[in-house]
């Protein structure tokens, strides 16, 4: 090790990351974080809002919330004329859109004629509504609210919306991948209201279709009202919440009880800027994500409450949203969360972590059912590709409905860390049996998935500035960790993978999500903790381990970049992620300096090999 990289100095690097990390901890049992502000959560938030005014409700809080979020958009206009989804984001169509509509609806047209003329010269060189559409393809989940926002405004013609068959929200859940949405699974309240609102507006030639679309106005309504969560946040998410509102709103629905819903958690969502954020939090993420990164760092005082946290946060009865079985973990801990597979593994992760010197008979006994439950619910999940989706089996039409990779490889390492340190070879014979089966499809899943570049593509992380937003840096780091973790490092595609990885490096030794894009905390610390832990010596490794510390001592390592992907192409940044993960590859960088063991031989070889042959 060199004096450049010596063990003192990765050592003080940790420290100081570790303890910003733990002074994040906001109570004692979980991690909280602050997710981006949102210019598009703002102008929905700010359309819905003005919807429920115009339709006669008396509420004094609304005007004074409407004239700070026009405010804070207005100041927050980049210079070209548009939004991005975030004060970091590059400007595109859709945002800019909403935003532009907000000024127009709410009368600010004239008093910040500036922005508003630039904006319109934006979205006519964009392609407006034509752009809008292309931007998500076959996916109606976000084109169609996008345009219904502008048709409320009075900027967009109604026969422009696509008309959504609300009606279908009234057949049983189990029939719904059936029919074939033409919204992603998590949509479904966006389904009803806004098929409502456009057939409100302009009702079908069909007599059959409109009467049909009659019959279900009431029963579909149901659905929904069933379906809303006590605090009136789909999804915890201001977008969502605000496309149903603003919808029912202008079907003349605004007294309706889950427009009144939405309204209070539109109104508690605010920020004291004046602005919206693009979610609550992401609390069970956040958490799982740092117990995972710390390890045996964790003060020992935290485990207990945390631990009891998590478990408390796992679903006990089939959730009414996605028909979900119990036993999976949302990302927050608030009544709008959805259980998943990208939350669920890292819960499980967690506990295991917690219990790390535990063995397999001292686990209690309800947190190894719990664990299992949650395998169970990770195991029913898994499509017939050997992939797992996000939410729902089985949906595998539209993007953010399909396997992928990145969540399958974080499933199946929790399958695996489950059997190895807590599965009982006698009462879980079946999960193990099912287990191994499904890990073994879940490789043959990545295999088909790789790209023929070596890399993974994620589904809910992007690169704003990569080719088509995609951020392979970020999904081939994720995948290479289950082969690590499972013993498969000498497969084909992992080498393929590795050798990729190290080709994504920068000159200036980051990360970005692919090479020239600009090298970033949280692209730089899932590469360079993924590279430590297969070849501490490669120089890769070393210049990526370097490029943190600097990051370190430079106090810039708690720097964020829009990263995150919320729906499908809707940017977010979280003020933890940076943190959380160059804590976990400092933590890796440590353990790396300290061995005098290094790569395993066959490792190397395996590299080295790939690289010949390449």
């Amino acid at each position: 090790m060199s004096d450049a990289l010596s063990l003192q100095r990765i050592e003080r690097g940790y420290q100081k990351v570790r303890d910003a990390l733990l002074a994040e901890r906001d109570s004692p049992s979980c991690w909280t974080g602050e997710l981006s502000t949102s210019p598009l959560s703002t102008a929905t938030a700010l359309m819905a809002l003005e919807m429920v005014r115009r339709s006669g409700r008396e509420d004094a809080r609304i005007a004074p919330l409407i004239e700070g979020g026009v405010n804070w958009l207005a100041a927050h206009q980049n210079d070209d004329g548009g939004w991005g989804d975030t004060t970091k984001s590059f400007s595109n169509i859709s945002t800019t859109m909403l935003a532009g509509a907000v000024f127009h609806a709410t009368g600010s047209s004239e008093r910040f004629a500036d922005q508003v003329e630039r904006s319109r010269a934006y979205i006519d060189q964009a392609g407006g509504v034509d752009a809008v559409v292309k931007r998500y393809g076959k996916d109606k989940t976000f084109s169609v609210p996008i345009l219904t926002h502008c048709a409320l405004a009075g900027l967009v013609d109604w026969k422009q919306v696509r008309p959504l068959p609300f009606e279908l929200a009234c057949l049983p859940a189990r029939f719904y991948k059936t029919v074939r949405l033409p919204v992603v699974s998590y949509a479904l309240p966006a389904l009803i209201a806004i098929g409502q609102v456009r057939f409100h507006q302009r009702k079908p030639l069909n007599p059959l279709v409109r009467l049909c679309r009659h019959l279900a106005a009431a029963p579909s309504l149901r659905v929904l009202e069933r379906i809303q969560p006590p605090n009136g946040g789909f999804l915890e998410a201001t977008p969502l919440t605000s496309f149903v509102t603003m919808s029912l709103a202008g079907a003349g629905l605004a007294d309706h009880l889950v427009a009144r819903r939405g309204v209070e958690f539109i109104i508690d969502s605010v920020r004291s800027d004046g602005s919206w954020p693009i979610d609550t939090n992401l609390a069970t993420w956040l958490t799982t994500m740092s117990v995972n990164a710390l390890g045996d760092d964790l003060p020992a005082d935290a485990q207990t409450p945390i631990r009891d946290w998590l478990l408390g946060q796992q679903y006990q009865e089939v959730h009414p949203f996605t028909n979900a079985d119990p036993g999976g973990w949302a990302w927050t801990d608030l009544p709008g969360g959805v259980p998943d597979a990208d939350d669920t593994p890292g819960a499980v992760l967690a506990l295991l972590n917690l219990r790390r010197d535990a063995s397999r008979e001292s686990i209690p006994q309800t947190e190894r059912r719990a664990l299992a439950n949650a395998v169970n619910w990770l195991l029913d999940l898994q499509n017939r590709d050997g992939g797992w989706p996000t939410f729902c089996r089985g949906w595998g039409t539209l993007p953010f409905d399909r396997s992928a990779a990145d969540i399958s490889a974080h499933a199946m390492r929790a399958l695996s860390a489950w059997m190895q340190t807590a599965a009982d070879p006698q009462t879980d014979a079946r999960l193990l049996a099912r287990s191994k089966s499904a890990v073994d499809n879940g490789f043959r899943f990545l295999s088909a998935a790789q790209r023929d570049d070596g890399s993974w593509l994620p589904l809910w992380f992007g690169n704003q500035h990569g080719t088509d937003e995609t951020n392979p840096t970020y999904g081939t780091a994720r995948v290479l960790a289950a082969y690590r973790d499972l013993g498969r490092l000498q497969d084909g595609e992992a080498a393929r993978g590795l050798q990729r990885l190290i080709e994504l490096q920068n000159d200036d030794g980051g990360w970005g999500g692919e090479p020239g894009s600009p090298s970033s905390v949280e692209e730089t610390s899932v590469a360079t903790e993924i590279l430590l832990s297969i070849d501490p010596g490669h120089a890769a490794t070393r210049r990526g381990l370097a490029w943190l510390l600097d990051c370190i001592e430079q106090d810039r390592f708690a720097e964020t970049a829009p990263i995150g992907f919320y729906f499908a192409k809707l940017w977010y940044f979280e003020k933890l992620y940076p943190l959380v993960w160059i804590v976990s590859a400092m933590k890796e960088a440590c353990h790396s300096a300290a061995s005098a063991d290094g790569p395993t031989t066959q490792t190397v070889s395996a590299y080295q090999q790939q690289t010949v042959s390449g």
